[in-house]
């Protein structure tokens, strides 16, 4: 059980992998030097946990223990209990949902190592992400990458961190349960993801892209989904590398989505032929990040 320790000092050293959530640059050089990330929210901190992340400790509000308890029952590691106004004086911001968690990273598999794990399965799709920068797109990428059955990612080596606090909180914790790599060599390794199966299709809205519902649903098996950076979308360099240029159509004045946007209809699109749905159980859903 935990050790569940009621803190009243913001500069208590114990409190140290909470400080300065806001400052991005900071946080993006120190949480992958000491090999830790900031889980937020209780929806989230349970997937972490549940995707086998060790914690490290939590920074819980008051009124959060006793949601929390069963966790911190299950927990060797410290739980600082804080004033919803310490915490932002050590975070630098209002924490909205009361709860954090400071978690240990896993080692990042190598891309030979992701793309051989994937190999086995026909029909399997992976997405390819250049220059994502922006964490919110990230996330919400990520969100939809598991929603539709994208099986892996793989990013160039100027992309967001996906275990950033914003990446994690939007994709709702998605990012613990698609298998991600770094990509080293951009874009030379993306021969990498033809050698091991893959069709490499390039997302652009260029004229000259085949729009996604005149491609044979066959030429998606096996594919590997690429789409570019927020601002420019996929470089020259990639769009080189890739065996197929493709686009979603679009009304008249209208040149593109956002990314994130993007992203979902490209990866429902591309899906492969789902059997009819029985009418017992028909609804909508829908979830908020």
């Amino acid at each position: 059980m935990a050790d569940l320790i009621t803190v009243e000092d913001p500069d208590d050293p114990r409190l140290r992998d909470y400080t300065g959530l806001t400052d991005v640059e900071l946080r993006r050089r120190r949480e992958p030097a000491e090999g830790l990330f900031i889980a937020e929210g209780e929806k989230v901190i349970r997937r972490a946990k549940d995707a086998g992340y060790e914690m490290r400790s939590m920074l819980l509000s008051a009124k959060w223990v006793d949601v929390m308890r069963d966790v911190i029952d299950e927990l060797p590691a410290p739980v600082y209990a804080v004033t919803p106004e310490l915490a932002e004086r050590v975070t630098g911001y209002h924490v909205h949902r009361g709860a954090l968690a400071s978690m240990q990273r896993k080692p990042l598999p190598a891309a030979d190592e992701l793309l051989a794990a994937e190999g086995a399965g026909a029909g399997h799709r992976i997405a390819v992400f250049e220059g994502f920068v922006d964490h919110a797109n990230l996330g919400a990428a990520f969100r939809s990458a598991a929603a539709l059955g994208i099986s892996a990612i793989l990013l160039s080596p100027d992309c967001a961190d996906p275990l950033y606090r914003r990446a994690i909180k939007v994709s709702m914790g998605s990012v613990f349960s698609v298998p991600y790599a770094r990509l080293d060599q951009w874009p030379a390794d993306l021969e990498k993801v033809r050698e091991a199966g893959y069709r490499i299709l390039a997302m652009t809205p260029s004229s000259k892209a085949t729009p996604l519902d005149q491609v044979p649903p066959e030429r998606f098996e096996r594919s590997a989904i690429m789409l570019g950076s927020e601002g420019h979308g996929l470089s020259t360099y990639a769009l080189r590398a890739a065996d197929e240029w493709v686009r979603i159509p679009m009304a008249e004045g209208i040149d593109s989505l956002n990314v994130a946007a993007a992203s979902a209809v490209a990866f429902y699109a591309t899906r492969p032929p789902q059997p009819p749905a029985s009418a017992e159980g028909q609804g909508v859903s829908g979830g908020s990040s």
